[in-house]
């Protein structure tokens, strides 16, 4: 079974947070993690919850040292544990019933 979690890390004090971001892009390809990277957040597709937690954790410490002062970490985890899906079943689940069909 997979778990998605959805985490979004601020840098606080910063305007632009690009550079920040694209570090944790980094990290999670260093990772071989599957991810999607959203306008507001990113999402992770992982084996469990203590694996996505690591995760984000290293990617919260990671600002400290990039030389942030402050940082606000949120997280979202769906743990689904009846079936099997992915990220994007969820989306072609909603599409299916819009009557939309993604490719």
């Amino acid at each position: 079974m997979s778990v998605i979690i959805e985490f979004v890390i601020v840098p606080l004090g910063e305007i632009s947070l690009s550079r920040y971001i694209a570090e944790v892009v980094k990290l999670l390809e260093k990772k071989g993690v599957k991810y999607q990277l959203t306008p507001m957040a990113t999402i992770i597709e992982v084996q469990n919850v203590g694996e996505g937690l690591e995760i984000i954790r290293e990617a919260h410490e990671l600002m400290f040292g990039m030389g942030v002062k402050r940082v606000s970490t949120s997280i979202r985890i769906d743990d689904r544990r009846d079936k099997e899906r992915r990220m994007e079943d969820k989306v072609e689940a909603v599409l299916e019933k819009a009557g939309r069909v993604e490719n």
